[in-house]
């Protein structure tokens, strides 16, 4: 029983063989079809998404102490992480993020209050003159809104590590960039009045965004492998359907027929006809 369960499973992996063998290029033709199509959506038709990162460090400047003590405070700084990546989506910080990502500037240089000298008599004499603050234009604007920030901006942490990292995603590759930035400026300002945080470094600024979906590569082999899937199963398909007899085993062993003989095919030629002479009675063969 068993020999003729394995010669029937032979016969399937025989005959399917035979199927891919007879349809390779049918075969190669979809999967090299459907792997176009996706590489053309993928660089064309849909519409690219870009991440840029943004990297933060925040802990508390302490006096030296003994390395115990100094083991048991970075604990606790990477224990409150999870504290910053809440703030850091909270609406305290997005909403300032927004109004600053309007109008993005930055200080070269700060503001200097005027220095004096008290003479002998009491006066008091101008020594440097107050000198405002040097500010910049860090950029160019961008309209985006606190809700909008939010489905864009997305926080990560490595494991025992102090350093959170600021993603933001969108469909133009500067305006993610802008958003890691703002959300990390306004961040870096206002932490240290929420929680009295007196050390905070933005240990590497966004960058311009790179493209993250959708993935051409990954789109285009997903279209070979589909298109193989898809071919293969329509020649089975087509196979399993086509109720032709295609040998003598199939009427014998299946159909439990007895195989009588077999009716040959031949072709005559077009000049080959046949006479008929009713004075004669004889044939004649042109």
């Amino acid at each position: 029983m068993e020999n003729s369960t394995n010669t029937e499973n032979t016969i399937d992996l025989r005959r399917l063989w035979m199927l891919l063998r007879a349809h390779i290029w049918s075969i190669i033709l979809w999967a090299i079809g459907l792997g176009a199509v996706g590489f053309i959506l993928a660089a064309f038709v849909i519409e690219p998404k870009y991440t840029s990162t943004t990297q933060i460090l925040v802990n508390q400047k302490r006096n030296p102490v003994d390395a115990g003590q100094a083991l048991t405070a970075q604990q606790a700084d990477v224990q409150v992480i999870n504290t910053y990546k809440d703030i850091v989506t909270s609406p305290v910080i997005l909403k300032d993020a927004s109004k600053w990502i309007k109008n993005p500037t930055e200080v070269v240089k700060p503001a200097k209050k005027a220095k004096y000298r008290t003479l002998a008599d009491g006066t008091k004499k101008l020594v440097s003159p107050a000198e405002p603050a040097v500010i910049r234009r860090a950029g160019r604007g961008y309209n985006v809104s606190a809700n909008e920030m939010q489905k864009a901006v997305s926080v990560s942490t490595q494991q025992n590590s102090q350093v959170f990292t600021i993603s933001a995603k969108s469909n133009d590759p500067e305006k993610a960039q802008a958003i890691a930035n703002a959300v990390a400026q306004t961040f870096k300002g206002k932490i240290k009045t929420i929680m009295n945080v007196n050390n905070v470094t933005i240990v590497s600024p966004a960058a311009i965004g790179a493209k993250t979906f959708p993935k051409t590569s990954l789109f285009t082999l997903a279209g070979i492998v589909l298109g193989l899937v898809i071919s293969i199963a329509l020649i089975i398909l087509r196979d399993s359907f086509n109720t032709t007899v295609r040998d003598d085993d199939y009427l014998t062993k299946e159909l439990g027929l007895t195989n009588l003989g077999h009716v040959s095919h031949f072709h005559l030629s077009n000049k080959f006809s046949i006479n008929n002479d009713n004075n004669s009675g004889k044939k004649k063969r042109v």
